[in-house]
This record gives C-alpha cells, structure tokens and sequence, in this order.
C-alpha cells in the first residue's frame, strides 16, 4: 500500500504511470530530460497528437491552442530513463512571435502538416527556417505528416513528402492522431537521435541551451567517476 502510494505521487510530479513512477523510485531517478517541441500551421492536429502520445488516447474536444501547452512523459529506451518536456506551440499567425521564443533551448522538434491538406505542407519551409534560424544547430528535426486514417482525402502523398525531408536533411514519419498509428514511432525515433547525439559527443548536456539535462542517476555516475579517479590519483602518489 505504501509503495503503491509513492508511485501515485511521483505519477503525479514526474508525468508518468504510476508503475514507471515506482520503479524509478525504487531503483533510481532520470537520466535525462530533453525538450521538445511540436510546430506546425494551425489546424494540422499537433495538440492532438501530444495528447494520444501522453494519454494514449484521442482528444475529441480539442480546439485551437491559446498560446502554448504543456506534457511530459517518462519513457525508457535500452538501460535510459528520459523525461520528455513537450511543448505544444499555438500555429495561428498571431502567436509565432511566442512560439518562436520557445525554439532557443530545445533538443527536438516535431514539425506537423496535415497531409488532406495543401496549405499546411507548404508553411512547413517557413517553420523550418524559423527552427533552423533560431534553434541550436544540433536539434532534431522530424517532419510529420498527421492524419493518415483520411487517407481518401490526402492532398500531399507520401513520396513528395519523404522527398522534401530528405532535400532538406531531416527526418520523415507519417501518423495518425486518430488511431494512434506512429505517434509512439514519432516520439521515440527523436528521442533516440537525440540520446545517440549525446553518446557521440554531438549535444553536449552541460551546455545551456541543449534542450538536454542530466538527470539524478546520470549525475550520480558521473559524481562515482569522479571519485573513483580522484581515488586513483591519491593511490598513484601514496
């Protein structure tokens, strides 16, 4: 009972499941957090696909975000704990000012269109220059083409698409809000390039504005190296 009451308050700080909250409580903390950011023309479903990525579930009652939102995630990939910090940016032309305030200091983003929908795929050359003119050169970007269960509707095909990506040196994933098909894919794929950019010295977590912090467990070991080391030399002049 005790311990299912601990998973239940750190669910409740650290935005994850009760059983990842009691594991991490049980057997150590975060590796890392990364920033994220979804951006996109209004319309294109980016609250839509946060939301079933957080709750796996659909947002029927979703409407235009005001602004800005706000969800995190704990997921594990190989032996990493790592806390998403996802920022969902407003796409009405009378917010880019704010959203464009976001994109210093994060380690990934998510660029959306609306694949029945024209209009959305030609803003993206405008939210990648905005991303690529204000963000740290290291971020990750992934092009995502939403809505792919309207598939009679779509407007943009799959190869124009995975074409442009590859022209402008990013990745490409197409998903679906609705049934949930590549959000996880989505989501995962930039947290693993980003958490592969850090084990080749490419983001560097103690520089500010990576979008990456350590978390407890990686400090941890980095303060047991430096020990150890410490150790090391006093027994090389002992």
């Amino acid at each position: 009972m005790l311990a299912d009451a601990y998973g239940k308050l750190l669910n409740k700080y650290l935005g994850c499941s009760s059983l990842t909250a009691l594991y991490l409580f049980t057997f150590g903390c975060l590796d890392f957090l990364f920033k994220l950011l979804i951006v996109g023309n209004s319309g294109t479903g980016k609250s839509c696909l946060l939301h079933h990525f957080l709750e796996n579930q659909f947002r029927k009652d979703s409407v235009n975000t005001i602004g800005m939102e706000f969800g995190t995630r704990i997921i594990h990939i190989a032996d990493k704990a790592i806390k998403l910090q996802i920022w969902d940016t407003a796409g009405q032309e009378r917010f880019r000012s704010l959203t464009k305030s976001y994109f210093r200091g994060a380690a990934g983003a998510l660029i959306v269109y609306d694949i029945c929908n024209r209009e959305t795929f030609s803003g993206i050359r405008s939210w990648l220059a905005d991303v690529r003119q204000l963000a740290n050169p290291e971020m990750v970007i992934i092009l995502c083409g939403n809505k792919t269960d309207k598939a009679e509707e779509r407007e943009v095909s799959y190869l124009e698409a995975s074409r442009f990506a590859q022209e402008q040196e990013m990745m490409f994933l197409e998903a679906s809000a609705f049934s949930g098909d590549g959000v996880e894919e989505m989501f995962f794929k930039c947290t693993r390039t980003i958490l592969s950019k850090i084990e080749t010295g490419q983001i560097d977590p103690e520089r500010g504005g990576s979008g990456v912090q350590f978390g407890d467990s990686s400090l941890r070991r980095m303060a047991q190296r430096t020990r150890t080391k410490k150790k090391d030399r006093s027994c090389c002049f002992s």
